[in-house]
């Protein structure tokens, strides 16, 4: 009697089917691991080519609170952020021919803004207030932004905001325009 992983074969040939099963156990299990592993890479690439912003960001010492009130933050923003391995992320962004390497080290999260700026100004305004959250590096419409051009991005308005200016800008020309023709048919009255 031979004991093998917990199997008890009592002749040669059991004792081989049962090797055989343990080792092609073990080599399905890895196949497994590494299509889950594929499945996560295509993931993040898909999600990188398909968000307008995506900004890598170290959130250690946040407490789940913090982290709860960021996500809410961020989905009112057309936005989100999810945790990948580094790896992962390294192979998904070298597939994509974006190279941002230096910045994967330590825990790190990706959020994915549907614009170019909500994403950034929402992780700007909590990193103000919480030390804890840093951004890193960040990929706006393909190209990479460092920390100084994030810190640029999130300074500008929001596209609301930016539309309402617009809004301002155009009822002063039509004010303006309307008062410059009132006085000109004054003018012509007289």
């Amino acid at each position: 009697m031979i004991e093998l992983s917990g199997l008890y074969v009592y002749d040669v040939e059991t004792f081989f089917v049962a090797l055989l099963n343990i080792i092609g156990g073990e080599e399905m299990a890895n196949e497994k691991i590494l299509a889950k592993k594929q499945e996560i890479i295509d993931e993040i690439k898909d999600r990188v080519q398909n968000s307008s912003s995506v900004v890598l960001f170290d959130y250690r010492g946040m407490t789940d609170a913090e982290i709860k009130e960021l996500r809410i933050k961020l989905r009112e923003n057309d936005a989100d952020y999810k945790v990948y391995k580094n790896t992962l992320m390294a192979r998904a962004l070298s597939d994509l021919k974006i190279d941002i390497t230096d910045s994967l080290v330590g825990p790190s999260a990706m959020a994915f803004g549907k614009d170019q700026i909500g994403a950034v100004k929402v992780l700007s305004d909590v990193a103000k207030n919480n030390q804890a959250l840093v951004l890193k590096v960040g990929i706006i419409d393909g190209e990479i932004s460092d920390k100084a051009k994030l810190a640029a991005l999130a300074t500008i308005p929001s596209r609301e905001g930016l539309l309402t200016m617009l809004a301002g800008g155009m009822i002063g020309i039509a004010r303006d325009l309307s008062i410059c023709l009132d006085l000109y048919a004054k003018q012509k009255e007289e």
